[in-house]
């Protein structure tokens, strides 16, 4: 093959000129010689050598890559591993950043929730491990590990490693929400107050949460009033009579909050889990029926 000068180097290629004489002079892209005028040339190895520069700089790799493939210190299969690594984490912030543009698309938020909608997208799976567990430890340190609450620990970091490869709008409110919600001092002393007494008491005998949610639930959607007459045989059914139902009612208020139950509904947003509904209303309702029906 006949040296070609840097121009029909360029020509052949569609590498421009400027770039040609930046990787020759970076070393990566060696002349074959030069003319007598001084005119760089290349030589058919000098051709292939172009080609594969490109296709490791097209692909993103930097300089300094190119020249360990080249210098045979790094396979071409080692770099290209590391950049499809490299890729899978970009192509997963640009989705969960074009979920966040979705939203805000929407409406305006305030410019506090837009900031951090933004921050959001930007932590990787193990910041959002490390903001969780935080969290968490913060709310049981100095728990009792054997205690029967002990398990909520470890479930309130279920935390998914990483958001879905293209997160919904949903997931991404829930996990702005759930950041906003692990962020707040008094939550993390709301549920902080939940973990101690649930170390140290028992749920009172005759509160059965199932048939909570059944017949204080349905008392609630018919619109009963807790100090109604109807209330009152609600009330007989769930807490026997001679039961200490202002104790039940205070139990109630400490382990009953719309805030906590708020928690696990965006963990299970985040976590794919099939929703369910509202726990804690049917709860207060009879707290409050308690207190009416002594």
């Amino acid at each position: 093959m006949t040296k070609l000068t840097i121009g029909q180097l360029a020509a052949r290629s569609g590498v421009p000129v400027r770039t040609i004489r930046f990787w020759s002079d970076e070393g990566v892209l060696p002349e074959t010689d030069r003319t007598d005028g001084g005119y760089r040339r290349y030589d058919a190895q000098a051709v292939a050598r172009l080609d594969l520069v490109r296709t490791l700089r097209e692909l993103g790799m930097g300089l300094d890559e190119v020249r360990l493939v080249l210098d045979r210190r790094r396979s071409v299969e080692d770099v290209a591993a590391a950049h499809v690594r490299a890729i899978d984490d970009r192509i997963r912030v640009l989705r969960t950043q074009r979920a966040v543009c979705t939203l805000l698309a929407r409406g305006a938020p305030s410019p506090r929730k837009a900031a951090l909608m933004n921050d959001l997208a930007r932590l990787s799976a193990a910041e959002r491990r490390r903001m969780i567990d935080g969290f968490v430890d913060a709310a049981f340190a100095g728990t009792d590990p054997a205690s029967p609450g002990a398990g909520i620990a470890d479930a309130m970091r279920t935390l998914p490693a990483e958001l879905p490869d293209d997160p919904s709008t949903e997931q991404v409110e829930a996990w702005v929400e759930l950041a906003e919600l692990v962020a707040d001092p008094a939550f993390l002393a709301r549920v902080r107050e939940m973990t101690v007494a649930g170390s140290a008491a028992e749920r009172p005998e005759g509160i059965d949460p199932a048939l909570v949610a059944e017949h204080a639930g349905a008392a609630l959607a018919a619109g009963t009033a807790p100090d109604s007459p109807e209330a009152s045989a609600v009330v007989d059914r769930l807490s026997p009579p001679g039961s200490d139902r202002a104790g039940q009612a205070a139990v109630i208020d400490t382990f009953a909050d719309r805030r906590v139950e708020r928690y696990w509904t965006l963990l299970g947003v985040l976590n794919g889990w099939d929703p369910f509904p509202p726990q804690v209303p049917a709860f207060e309702w009879l707290a409050a029926a308690l207190r009416a029906h002594p």
